[in-house]
């Protein structure tokens, strides 16, 4: 992707923050909430005018009549102003009130007609998109939709990362799922990734966790919902902090260097780096050999006509590896969820064995 810095280096700041409520309800609301975080320091403020809700019946915002009141707040508290866009007349609209940043929601993010819809109604401008990921662990629907916005020209790009919907899930709203925006970050280093700590956490209290893990993880940014009253809220009023508890977060937060002036710090990571390649490689090998041993037992229940899913000593792994995991103090869901990777290659090994010709 060819790219370009988000922001001017006037505008940039490390992290990245952007703040603001979930939807834009009122004039008085929008103005109380951007006077306090302006005081906090926010420069950015993100507002839903159009909400495209899972379920109808939900508050699906107030639509165009917000923009004017946003055009109001940015001339009287000096801000920039982001908002969601989910259609070409949404685009329209917001060029058309002088809006300074435009995202695409998840729920945008998984339909690539109304991707291309929105990159094809921005052709010709120049202005600072963020893609939110999509509902669903899909990293290919994101890749995708970040590439269709880039292809039409817009070159100031960042991903929001914001959790993936995961039936599982029982501590937060969505699942951070951090391997998925860290491989995105592999494949295009110079892309900006700002975490959204509001919706991964669904409630105010676990904001700070996720924020935190985000900039340990050397995240661009965090955009966060805050509201002034957020108990009052129309949407998502759990998750939204007032200014003052945003101000507080952020003041909180640990920034970590991406490197370190101690000389001695290269070559000492370097040697524990080294011994984390060579138990790496023990561990493959040793993995090679028990996939070796299940070749064996394919061949053997091909042999004897025997199928492959043998429930009894499936249970007996996936109940006896978690418990030898506690006694070398790993954790067990970790340990079950590797041997449920090493269980399915081991059944799609033995399937092909057993789907041989002689």
């Amino acid at each position: 992707m060819n790219l370009k810095p988000l922001l001017s280096e006037n505008q940039a700041s490390k992290p990245l923050v952007i703040a603001g409520p979930c939807s834009v309800e009122t004039p008085e609301q929008l103005d109380r909430t951007v006077a306090g975080l302006v005081e906090a320091g926010i420069r950015i403020i993100r507002g839903g005018v159009w909400k495209p809700r899972t379920r109808p019946g939900s508050f699906e915002g107030v639509g165009d009549i917000a923009l004017s009141w946003i055009v109001d707040v940015k001339k009287r508290h000096d801000v920039k102003f982001a908002v969601e866009v989910a259609s070409a007349r949404h685009v329209e609209q917001a060029l058309g009130h002088g809006i300074d940043v435009l995202w695409i929601g998840a729920r945008s993010t998984v339909n690539p007609f109304t991707v291309q819809e929105i990159a094809d109604s921005l052709k010709g401008v120049d202005i600072p998109v963020l893609v939110k990921n999509p509902v669903n662990a899909d990293i290919g629907l994101w890749i995708g939709a970040l590439e269709r916005i880039n292809k039409a020209g817009i070159e100031r790009l960042a991903a929001i990362h914001r959790g993936f919907s995961n039936f599982n899930e029982k501590l937060y709203r969505n699942s951070p799922m951090w391997q998925i925006p860290i491989e995105l970050k592999t494949r295009f280093p110079e892309l900006p990734i700002i975490n959204d700590p509001s919706h991964i956490s669904g409630q105010r209290h676990l904001v700070p966790g996720i924020a935190q893990m985000a900039l340990d993880l050397n995240f661009d940014g965090l955009i966060i919902e805050s509201h002034v009253d957020p108990d009052a809220a129309w949407s998502d009023a759990a998750q939204q902090l007032t200014p003052g508890d945003l101000s507080t977060l952020l003041r909180s937060l640990h920034l970590r260097s991406g490197f370190s002036p101690n000389p001695k710090f290269a070559s000492q990571l370097e040697l524990l780096r080294e011994k984390v390649d060579e138990i790496d490689r023990q561990l493959l090998e040793t993995l090679s050999r028990r996939m070796h041993l299940v070749e064996q037992a394919g061949e053997y229940k091909k042999e004897n006509n025997v199928a492959i899913f043998q429930l009894e000593r499936w249970r007996e792994i996936f109940e006896s590896r978690p418990e030898w995991a506690k006694s070398l103090k790993l954790n067990p869901a970790f340990i079950r969820e590797i041997f449920q990777l090493i269980h399915a290659q081991s059944i799609d090994v033995q399937e092909r064995i057993l789907g041989k010709k002689d």
